[in-house]
C-alpha cells in the first residue's frame, strides 16, 4: 500500500507576489493562515497579478509575529502590520467577484508602485469582509479570501515529475504556485480524487486548475518562455484549457504539517477528463 504524505506547505500571503514555505501552519476558515489576504489594485480596483506585471514574481514576502514584511532588489523592506486598521473601503474585483478590501498605507501604496512602475495600491480582507466560494463547487459555508476561487491548490509530487520529463526541463513547482504538495502517489492521481484526508483536515477537490501564463514566468528572473504551456497543450487540454493541479475546499480548520498522512476518502471520474 502507498503512503502519501504532505510533502510541502506555501502560503502566498500577497496575490502574485513571492510565496512562504513552511513546515507547520493553521487553516482558518479561508484557508492556509494569511494566504492571499494581501492584493494589488489598480485605480478601478481591479486585481493586479504576474499576468499584467511579471515582475511581481520577484517581491519575496516574510511573515512575523507582528508584520508582513516586502522586499526586492534595490528596495528597503517595508513592514506592515498583520491586522492593518483605519483603511480606506475599497470596492475590489477579483475575476468576475466584487469584494469590499480595506486599504493598508500610502507608504506600502508608493512602494509597491515605485518597484513595479506603474500605480496601484495594497489592499486587505479583514476577517468580516466575506467573500463566498461559487455556488456551484462549494457549500453557502465555504469562503476564501483573495485568491482567484478556491482556498486551495493540490498538485502530486509526480505530475510535475512527469510533465517535466515530457519537457526535458526541471521547472520547479514554484512555477505553478501550489498550496499542497502530495508525495507518494502516481502523477496525476489528483485528477481522480474527489475528498481526501489530511491529517485531521478533510478537503473537497470540486474542480481541476486551469491554467494561465503564470506558469511560464520564472519566479527568479520574471522572464517568460513557452513552457509548461507548450507541452501543456499537447497534453493536458481541454474544451480549450490546460489543467494542472486541483482547487480543493477544507471542511474544518485545524493545523497542517509537512509529513501529516493524506488518505483518499472518495474518488470519481477524471478531471479534466483526458
Amino acid at each position: 500500500m502507498t503512503h502519501m504524505t504532505l510533502s510541502s506547505i506555501t502560503i502566498y500571503p500577497v496575490k502574485s507576489l513571492a510565496g512562504i514555505s513552511a513546515n507547520s501552519w493553521k487553516v482558518t476558515k479561508t484557508g492556509l493562515q494569511y494566504d492571499r489576504k494581501w492584493m494589488l489594485v489598480d485605480a478601478a480596483g481591479q486585481f493586479l497579478s504576474q499576468r499584467k506585471l511579471p515582475q511581481m514574481a520577484l517581491i519575496k514576502t516574510a511573515l512575523t509575529g507582528c508584520h508582513l514584511i516586502l522586499s526586492a532588489s534595490g528596495m528597503k523592506n517595508l513592514a506592515l502590520p498583520l491586522s492593518p486598521v483605519d483603511g480606506d473601503i475599497i470596492n475590489s474585483t477579483i475575476w468576475h467577484d466584487q469584494c469590499d478590501a480595506y486599504s493598508v498605507s500610502t507608504e506600502a501604496d508608493q512602494w509597491l508602485s515605485d518597484f513595479l512602475k506603474t500605480d496601484c495600491r495594497l489592499v486587505y480582507q479583514p476577517d468580516e469582509m466575506i467573500r463566498p466560494v461559487d455556488a456551484n463547487y462549494g457549500f453557502a459555508t465555504d469562503n476564501v479570501a483573495f485568491s482567484d476561487g478556491f482556498p486551495f491548490l493540490i498538485i502530486a509530487e509526480n505530475s510535475l515529475v512527469s510533465l517535466n520529463q515530457q519537457m526535458q526541463l526541471n521547472l520547479p513547482m514554484t512555477r505553478f504556485r501550489p498550496n499542497l504538495v502530495i508525495s507518494g502517489c502516481p502523477d496525476y492521481a489528483e485528477d481522480s480524487w474527489r475528498e481526501i484526508s489530511i491529517g485531521s483536515i478533510d478537503f473537497r477537490l470540486p474542480k481541476p486548475c486551469s491554467r494561465c501564463s503564470i506558469p511560464t514566468i520564472d519566479p527568479e528572473t520574471a522572464q517568460t518562455g513557452k513552457e509548461p504551456l507548450s507541452t501543456l497543450n499537447r497534453f493536458r487540454k481541454w474544451q480549450n484549457k490546460v489543467y494542472f493541479g486541483q482547487n480543493a475546499l477544507h471542511n474544518q480548520c485545524g493545523i497542517l504539517t509537512v509529513g501529516d498522512t493524506v488518505q483518499v476518502k472518495v474518488t470519481g471520474a477524471k478531471q479534466p477528463p483526458i
